[in-house]
């Protein structure tokens, strides 16, 4: 086995795109996503040597929505349930959580509660979580290597303009218009 993903992939390399998921044992498997105000759980098992990434809008969602894995405790349960069908032990289960990034300047909160949401949650399920890079401005370009546990993350320059949404106030003028 290789790549197992819940979408197409491209060989050894599986992209995955919000409310999507991957998992793979082969050494040569990278799966990779990018991220602003998503998060991404990187989630593997070093005895078996199988892993997987999933990538997450929200901590929660409306119920009766049809995009569900979109958001984080679904998200969650898909990646865990499919690893441990493809002979991950959850109790052996590592992580590593990637984004969370504020890229709408006081729009929004939803990379705080994103990462506040995932680290909240695996340790309520008690899988350690080996290393983070969450918050900042800036999106990420994040790979992991499922079989080996390894993952890597570039900072995306180009991302790093940070819109400051200013409230528009209520302006008064001699023009009336009728």
């Amino acid at each position: 086995m290789t790549a197992i993903s819940e979408k197409q992939n491209a060989g050894n390399r599986t992209y995955i795109a919000q409310g999507e998921y991957a998992i793979g044992d082969g050494e040569e498997v990278v799966i990779s996503t990018i991220l602003g105000s998503c998060v991404a759980t990187c989630l593997w098992d070093p005895v078996a040597r199988i892993g997987g990434m999933n990538h997450f809008l929200l901590p929660e969602g409306p119920a009766m929505r049809s995009d569900v894995s979109s958001f984080g405790a679904h998200a969650m349960e898909l990646l865990i349930n499919s690893l441990v069908r493809h002979g991950a032990r959850r109790e052996r289960l590592r992580a590593k959580v990637f984004g969370g990034a504020e890229m709408y300047k006081g729009l929004t909160d939803a990379g705080t509660q994103n990462g506040m949401f995932v680290l909240s949650y695996l340790a309520r399920e008690n899988i350690p979580c080996d290393g983070q890079s969450l918050g900042g401005t800036l999106a990420r370009r994040v790979e992991f290597m499922p079989a080996l546990g390894k993952a890597r993350q570039k900072l995306v320059p180009d991302a790093s303009l940070v819109v400051e949404i200013v409230p528009v106030t209520e302006q008064t003028s001699d023009l009336e218009l009728f």
